[in-house]
């Protein structure tokens, strides 16, 4: 099977496609779009998200909005004419939520504010060096490349996330 960008994009008038692609001013205006990228999905998942779909709604949701953000994403890439462009930052948005997957487990021992700040941390961190393979993930086609690696650091996050909390309740809760 070959990934394909979408189509429907195409039709949107470019002010439409970069707005949405660069979440309007934060992409374009404000060093470290990425940065900005990934607080604004941080607010997202805060917002829409957070104890109120659980697992599989999380994912459903999510993969809708990355089909979204490939097809705006590459249709950006085309437009500006530059692979992966940095104020391109609809990925990382779309990507957040799947930072915090199991939530409420995430929230033993932690309060919620040092696990945003945790989920943040390391998805940035995942983003930026894309270990594991992930920086292989950049060579999809399209949109894909665009967006694909960023799902991959924020699954890698929620892993971490999860192993480390697994690994507290193993051996540090019983220190």
């Amino acid at each position: 099977m070959q990934l394909k960008q979408p189509l429907w994009p195409r039709f949107l008038p470019t002010a439409t496609v970069l707005g949405c692609a660069t979440l309007g001013p934060l992409g374009r205006n404000l060093p470290a779009p990425g940065t900005w990228g990934s607080l604004a999905g941080l607010m997202y998942f805060t917002v829409f998200f957070a104890d109120r779909y659980g697992v599989i709604g999380t994912l459903l949701l999510s993969a809708m909005g990355a089909y979204v953000a490939v097809a705006i994403c590459g249709e950006a890439e085309f437009r500006l004419g530059r692979r992966d462009p940095g104020e391109v930052i609809l990925d990382e948005f779309v990507a957040m939520p799947l930072c915090f997957l199991g939530w409420p487990a995430l929230l033993d021992p932690l309060p919620p504010w040092a696990v945003f700040l945790l989920g943040f941390g390391l998805f940035r961190l995942f983003d930026i060096l894309k270990p594991l393979g992930i920086k292989k993930l950049q060579d999809l086609p399209a949109g894909w490349g665009v967006v694909v690696d960023d799902l991959a650091a924020a699954l890698l996050t929620c892993a971490v996330m999860h192993g480390a909390q697994a690994l507290w309740h193993a051996y540090g809760a019983a220190a």
